[in-house]
């Protein structure tokens, strides 16, 4: 790929705006809109909310780090960029289609790049159902929550719940509770990612649940489905020997 027009984003910190600035003056800085590609300074915060803003516009999206954390970032160097551009490695990814209804009777929708989580809004354990593809297969989890991550966002928040590491390509999504209490010892599934998904909150007035979407909230869900979208894809660039793949494989070894 050439990318002669680079539109560069920062987050409002001043590490990431000094960087907006150098690279704009030595690359040229043009609006996203016209860009071939979007270089994205910040963090893995900085890099969803970018795919979420230009989510239909199938723009390569490349993120350098200059948050906190950067899972989905490269490296930041300001030297040689266009060669850098020119050389990444592409991932595609599709995001999560999440359908909820609420208490009211009304309906929303919302997509997740990362994951579509159900938590617990009080103090009481939240009661689900879960079925796939229209097939019940937990009558009832007695859990603080459940979340569908896609392979992209198996590290996040996924991870911290000890839900398994999906490799970028493997056409999966992972399927894990959030400190479940009954079953137990039920860790979870793996789905295909042309799985349907729905969950049933059983008694939702005394038990209330929200459903998130990556950062979208919605709350006192009575239930919600989720599947792949996989009419939208979002263009991820990664530096060679360092691509998505690649950190997903070494994030499995890390203790």
């Amino acid at each position: 790929m050439k990318f002669e027009k680079i539109a560069f984003v920062a987050t409002d910190v001043p590490e990431a705006r000094a960087a907006q600035k150098t690279l704009s003056e030595r690359y040229g800085d043009a609006a996203p809109e016209e860009a071939d590609v979007i270089v994205a300074l910040g963090g893995d915060g900085l890099m969803l909310q970018t795919l979420h803003q230009h989510m239909n516009r199938r723009i390569p999206i490349y993120g350098m780090n200059r948050g906190s954390v950067g899972f989905l970032m490269n490296e930041y160097r300001d030297d040689n960029l266009r060669e850098r551009l020119a050389a990444a490695e592409c991932a595609t990814i599709h995001p999560l289609r999440m359908r909820a209804t609420l208490a009211d009777g009304s309906k929303a929708e919302a997509l997740a790049i990362n994951e579509v989580s159900l938590l617990r809004e009080t103090y009481q354990a939240a009661k689900i159902r879960i079925s796939i593809d229209g097939k019940t297969r937990m009558e009832e989890l007695i859990c603080d929550g459940v979340l569908v991550a896609t392979p992209a966002g198996s590290t996040a928040y996924n991870l911290s719940a000890q839900g398994p590491i999906v490799p970028i390509d493997a056409a999966l999504l992972a399927l894990t509770p959030i400190s479940a209490f009954r079953p137990r010892r039920w860790r979870g599934a793996l789905l295909s990612h042309r799985a349907k998904v729905r969950f049933d909150i059983l008694e939702a007035e005394k038990r209330p649940v929200s459903a998130v979407a990556d950062h979208t909230e919605f709350r006192h869900v009575r239930d919600v489905e989720v599947e792949e979208d996989a009419s939208i894809d979002m263009l991820m660039l990664f530096d060679p020997d360092h691509g998505l793949e690649e950190r997903i494989i070494t994030e499995q070894f890390l203790y």
